[in-house]
Parts: C-alpha cells; sequence; structure tokens
C-alpha cells in the first residue's frame, strides 16, 4: 500500500510539474505579444516623429532640406492627428513642451488654444516630462544642426492593459489549479474515509458472531466444573476483543463523548499495555498531579495510547525505555509518549500518518492514521512527532482541549 501512496504523490507532483510549464509558456507567448507590440508603437511614434520634422524642416534656414508641397503637409498631419491614444510630449533641447497629446490633464483645455498650458496642467506635464524622461521611450528629432528636439511617450492604454493581462490570467491560472488540485486531494480523501470506515465496520461485524459465540462457549465450560481461572482468562480475552470490536464500530460514526480525566485514560491504556510487553522494556508514566478533564471517547483515546505504545515497542525491538508523561498548558492537555528507539528520519514525520505507510513486514500501517482520525476529527486536538533523533528514539505529542481553556493553571 506505501507504493501506491508513493505513486499518488508522484502524480499529484506531474500535475503541478504540468501546470507550472503551461503557466510559463502562457508568461512567454503572452510577453513576447507584449514586446511585439510596444516595438510596434515605438515604430509609430518614429513615425510620427519624421512627420514632425518635415513639417517643422520649412521653418528652418537650412536650405538643404527638400520643402514639403501642400498635400504632403496635409498627410503629415494627418499622421501626427491620427494618433489618438499614444500620450505624446514634444520638447525643445531646454525641455520646454511644444506639443502635447492624449493626457488626462486636470483641467479642461480651451479648444481655441488647443495647446495653451494653464499652471496646474503645466506642473502635471512636467511632472510627466520628468517621469518619462527615466524611461526608454524617448526619440531624438535633429531638425537642424543647431535645432533638436525630443519626443517622449508612454505606452497606449491598451498596450498598459496587456502589460497586466498576463499576471491576471497567471492569478487567474493559479486559482483554477488550486481548486482544481483541492477538488482532486478532496476527493481521494474522501475516497479514502469511506474505504477505512467500511474496513472499520465491516471488522466490527465480522468479528461480533465469533466473540457471541465465544461467550457462549464460556458459560458452557463454566457450567462444566473447569478451572475458574481459565474461564476468568479466557473471558479477559473476550472481553478485549468485544472492546476492539467496538472501538471499530465507533469509527465512522460520532462517538459520545463524556468530560473524561486524561489521567484516567491514560492509567488504563498503560495499565493494559504493561502486563502485554516485555520485561526488558520499561514502561514509565509521569502523570499530572491536577486533573485533566477533556470531552473524550475514552476507548478511542485508550486505542490511540495503545497503538503508539505498540509503535515504541517495536521501534526498541529488544529492550528501552518507554516514558508517557501528561501535562497542561492555557488551552490543552498534553500528552507525551517517548521511547529510546531508532528515531524516525525527518522527512518522514507527516508521511508516517499517511494510510497504509509501513516499515514492518507484517501489519497494514493503519495505527497511525487511525489515532490522526481519532484525536483530530473526534477530539478536535492534534497528534505529530514532537521531536526524533536517529538511534536515540521518538517522542509523539498528543494536544487535546480541555474543557475550560479559560480556567488558570493549577
Amino acid at each position: 500500500m506505501a507504493d501506491i501512496y508513493d505513486k499518488r504523490r508522484y502524480g499529484t507532483m506531474a500535475f503541478l510539474a504540468v501546470a507550472i510549464a503551461l503557466v510559463a509558456i502562457f508568461l512567454y507567448i503572452s510577453n513576447r505579444i507584449v514586446r511585439e507590440l510596444a516595438a510596434q508603437e515605438r515604430e509609430r511614434m518614429e513615425i510620427w516623429a519624421d512627420a514632425t520634422k518635415a513639417i517643422v524642416a520649412p521653418e528652418t534656414d537650412n536650405s538643404d532640406i527638400a520643402l514639403p508641397g501642400s498635400a504632403d503637409i496635409d498627410f503629415l498631419l494627418r499622421i501626427i492627428e491620427g494618433n489618438r491614444n499614444i500620450p505624446v510630449l514634444l520638447t525643445d533641447s531646454d525641455d520646454n513642451i511644444l506639443l502635447y497629446r492624449n493626457f488626462n490633464l486636470p483641467e479642461p483645455v480651451d479648444t481655441l488654444q488647443p495647446y495653451s498650458i494653464s499652471e496646474r496642467n503645466s506642473k502635471y506635464l512636467n511632472d510627466k516630462l520628468a517621469s518619462m524622461k527615466k524611461t526608454n521611450n524617448i526619440i531624438h528629432i535633429t531638425i537642424s544642426p543647431d535645432n533638436e528636439q525630443m519626443l517622449y511617450y508612454e505606452d497606449s492604454r491598451l498596450l498598459r492593459m496587456l502589460n497586466y493581462f498576463p499576471y491576471i490570467m497567471l492569478v487567474v491560472m493559479l486559482l483554477f489549479i488550486t481548486v482544481v488540485y483541492y477538488a482532486v486531494t478532496s476527493t481521494k480523501k474522501a475516497e479514502q474515509n469511506r474505504v477505512w470506515v467500511g474496513l472499520s465496520k465491516e471488522t466490527a461485524h465480522q468479528l461480533g458472531t465469533p466473540i457471541s459465540s465465544l461467550m457462549a462457549w464460556i458459560e458452557l465450560l463454566k457450567s462444566r466444573d473447569i478451572d475458574p481461572t481459565v474461564t476468568e482468562e479466557m473471558d479477559k480475552d473476550v472481553n478485549r476483543l468485544s472492546t476492539i470490536a467496538s472501538r471499530f464500530g465507533k469509527i465512522g460514526s460520532r462517538p459520545a463523548m463524556t468530560p473524561v480525566d486524561v489521567n484516567t485514560a491514560v492509567s488504563n491504556a498503560t495499565r493494559y499495555m504493561a502486563a502485554r510487553i516485555s520485561s526488558r522494556i520499561a514502561l514509565k508514566v509521569n502523570l499530572c498531579q491536577h486533573p485533566l478533564i477533556v470531552s473524550m471517547s475514552a476507548p478511542l483515546l485508550e486505542w490511540v495510547m495503545e497503538n503508539l505504545i505498540k509503535n515504541a515497542v517495536d521501534a526498541m525491538k529488544a529492550d528501552g525505555v518507554i516514558t508517557v508523561t501528561t501535562s497542561r498548558t492555557p488551552r490543552y492537555a498534553l500528552i507525551s509518549v517517548s521511547d529510546t528507539g531508532k528515531g524516525i528520519p525527518h522527512n518522514h514525520f507527516k508521511k508516517i500518518f499517511n494510510p497504509g505507510y509501513t516499515t514492518k513486514k507484517r501489519g497494514w500501517g493503519l495505527g497511525l492514521t487511525l489515532a490522526k482520525r481519532i484525536v483530530e476529527q473526534y477530539h478536535h486536538g492534534h497528534i505529530y512527532v514532537a521531536s526524533s533523533d536517529p538511534g536515540k528514539g521518538t517522542t509523539f505529542n498528543i494536544e487535546l482541549p480541555v474543557s475550560h481553556p479559560g480556567d488558570a493553571l493549577l
């Protein structure tokens, strides 16, 4: 089962890689279109500059310049007047503004004198000129050796919109990818939950019949004058099986939650496990001196504790020390389970809670998955690897919200 989840993770990574590649291609194409449009606008401005130069040239004393005819002047004026969307400033060599077009001036322009500049408009245009001089959108117009003008222009409104368009689309695509990814993972998680719930319910159902039969056989043995110690031990095992079936039956349905002292649940679980682990493994329990009242399902929390202790035993193999500690924080009752085992690699801290993940040759790798479900979904708490050092041991923490978090610490 670990292979299935590895493949699923690789599939997710492949999906993200393809999505990133598509975004990169989209950005490249969009930026290329913007660059080509910017180059076309510059060509238009160069033509505009040439038209301005051709019109201004007759006013100079340079006899080497061919004077355009009236028809040519009309054509050149149409070129100049045809620019209705690119903001343009024409200045002389001393930065005096000679002409401007397509700016949203703060004050209306006198239609009889369209290029008369009020004080407020003058400040606006001079501020624009100062900012435009810092760009590359500048064309030098040499009217004569002693007469040079400068043409400054901004990107058109369309080009500015296109400049922002790729980033807007990038955000949209990222949101789309996020939604799709969330939908896919949520669907997989829902399917996963249905599988585990179905498995748990079926396990509880299948255990019910043989447990009932064993109970009947024990009663029969008691009536046959069998050694009472034998039937007592059998009773314990059957009751244990009944408890296990009850736990599996609670998975997938909301268990009854009652106020219970965490110390009591931990004591019950550690007492049961202490009698069933090797004598070479020391199980130490340090309980908080004050009650830690939590709304819980005690059988399920005891199941979590037993799973953590079993994993600790497996991690130590032959001998070592398991330490279970309870304490209180302002909001949570804290349970810590530490061992002196082989440790867990840091990059596996979250992976170990995945269904099917196991380092054992036997087992389904469901213990920590069910523990996480019980703690987080049923008890609204947290379970995580607090620390782990290879060859030194691991500490798991369980945080459960206390019934009265506002109370002062005792």
